[in-house]
């Protein structure tokens, strides 16, 4: 049987998400590629061994593409189908406007606490609210939060949404689609070592 996320396009307080238990991964996901992809699965993963909802909560559009000018890799609609295939409980969409890039760091630390995280899973680069003063240390004086390292490909590239958008720029279309790692998705398989470290307040 498909599995189908549930998914919530939030807007600031509109369309609240609140549950007693998840694991959470927090991120734009743009392309959702082969780095996206351990992150998404080491999220459901653990949410799986804890026995709690899993949540993928994303960007629409992403931030990159407002604040730098950068074209998205997918549409809204091809990256939740790309997210939904990695098997998430929940999907949350929130919409990055000029409303909801004003909220402050700790404006999103109280909208992630409805959710009652019980894990937190980060790319090590992430960064949250007005002018990007949120940051893995800070979430991590709050809930548990785990970094996963950067995933680099045979090269010893790190993959990345920009070098993905970069070598499409260039033509170079197979090695882009190597990196975003959609054309041989393995099947989803792993086990609760999931891999990542702990981030510290």
């Amino acid at each position: 049987m498909d599995h189908h996320p549930r998914i919530h396009v939030q807007i600031q307080d509109e369309a609240e998400l609140t549950l007693c238990g998840s694991a959470l991964t927090i991120g734009a996901f743009d392309g959702v590629h082969g780095g996206h992809q351990a992150l998404i699965r080491s999220a459901v993963l653990n949410a799986q061994s804890l026995g709690v909802p899993s949540i993928v909560y994303t960007f629409d559009p992403p931030p990159k593409a407002v604040l730098c000018g950068a074209r998205p890799l997918t549409s809204i609609d091809e990256k939740i189908e790309r997210i939904s295939a990695l098997g998430p409980d929940h999907i949350v969409v929130a919409r990055f406007d000029a409303s909801y890039r004003a909220r402050t760091a700790n404006d999103f630390i109280r909208e992630i606490g409805r959710l009652s995280p019980r894990v937190i899973w980060l790319g090590s680069d992430f960064r949250f609210g007005s002018c990007k003063k949120g940051n893995p240390a800070l979430l991590a004086s709050h809930f548990d939060t785990r970094i996963l390292p950067a995933i680099c490909c045979e090269s010893g590239e790190v993959v990345s949404s920009t070098r993905i958008r970069a070598l499409r720029a260039a033509g170079r279309f197979l090695e882009a689609e190597r990196l975003e790692g959609w054309s041989e998705l393995p099947p989803f398989r792993g086990s609760n070592d999931n891999g990542g470290h702990h981030a510290t307040a």
